[in-house]
């Protein structure tokens, strides 16, 4: 190729005179934009999958100062390289606190309130944000994202009680909301788990969560603690949505609300982030298993909590 710019000369790069010798530069150099863009392309069609993992030992202590070479991760089956690691993540943090106020959980509005309060005065960093949801009967923001406890204070303030429970949908429209922030997301629902709208489905409120990579912390409201009148089918749901999104789950009442918080809190100051690009993909694949191991531990030293996979079309 390039000996037929430089000898004929063929159609050369803009600027370059119709000379033999000048062609044959030309010729070099727009053959180096030409590969110099091909890889561009290739390199911006591929993109860095982002897990964030928790690891805590069998007592459920958490476990810090792992390494790189400590992790092995895996896409649907296959092993991955990493290419980002960070013990402590020091991306913006966006929160939304997502609070059930239907009839069938039984609550202290004013102590919810004070709890999360303390909440986001010890979690939230100048680079941070947060927003205040309630579901009833309706989905309603009550604070719009905000780096201000003063303006998370007013809209917590609103909250007041209904009658039905939209929970998938706060999952839903929370999810999407956190989606169009940058850094991590996380929705912290506090609730019994029982949806009585049926407008969106459990499957909804899953692949919303996974498509806009949000981590969602369930802190059960159990207001009955034998087995009759709790609704175990909505706690199973707050469970798996936890467990399936990289959260945790916590059973909370009114007096331990404030502790969990700080829990959730520790939870997120101790996480470890781990990037790859995807190799050797399968082709046609809507959804990828993700699967991050320890080699070295023995079964059951740790417990590691992380989002169970992607959609190819998500964008981090």
């Amino acid at each position: 190729m390039l000996s037929r710019l430089s000898v004929r000369g063929e159609r050369a790069a803009p600027g370059c005179r119709w000379w033999w010798a000048a062609g044959a530069v030309c010729a070099a150099g727009a053959a180096a934009a030409m590969l110099v863009a091909q890889s561009t392309t290739l390199h911006l069609n591929v993109k860095l999958v982002s897990v964030f993992v928790n690891v805590t030992d069998r007592n459920g202590a958490i476990v810090g100062g792992l390494t790189k070479n400590d992790f092995a991760v895996f896409e649907d089956g296959r092993p991955q390289k990493i290419a980002v690691f960070e013990r402590v993540s020091e991306l913006p943090l966006n929160l939304t606190i997502a609070v059930d106020t239907s009839g069938s959980v039984s609550k202290d509005l004013r102590a919810e309130a004070a709890a999360a309060h303390s909440f986001a005065q010890d979690i939230l960093r100048p680079q941070d944000r947060m927003s205040v949801m309630q579901f009833a009967t309706n989905v309603s923001v009550l604070t719009p994202f905000t780096d201000k406890v003063s303006a998370i204070d007013r809209g917590l303030k609103q909250m007041h009680r209904d009658f039905a429970t939209a929970l998938y949908d706060a999952i839903v429209q929370g999810s999407d909301a956190l989606g169009k922030h940058e850094g991590r997301r996380a929705l912290i629902v506090i609730s019994d788990g029982d949806d009585t709208l049926q407008d969106k489905t459990y499957a909804d409120a899953l692949e919303h969560a996974l498509r806009n990579q949000v981590m969602i912390y369930s802190l059960i409201d159990v207001p009955i603690e034998a087995s009759a009148g709790r609704d175990t089918g909505g706690e199973h749901t707050l469970i798996t949505l936890a467990q399936q999104t990289g959260g945790k789950y916590f059973y909370v009442t009114q007096e331990k609300l404030d502790a969990t918080f700080k829990k959730v809190s520790e939870d997120l100051r101790t996480q470890y982030l781990i990037g790859y690009y995807p190799q050797n993909q399968l082709p046609g694949v809507d959804f990828h298993r993700i699967t991050v191991t320890i080699p070295r531990a023995a079964n059951g030293d740790f417990n590691l909590r992380y989002r169970m996979g992607y959609y190819s079309e998500e964008t981090n």
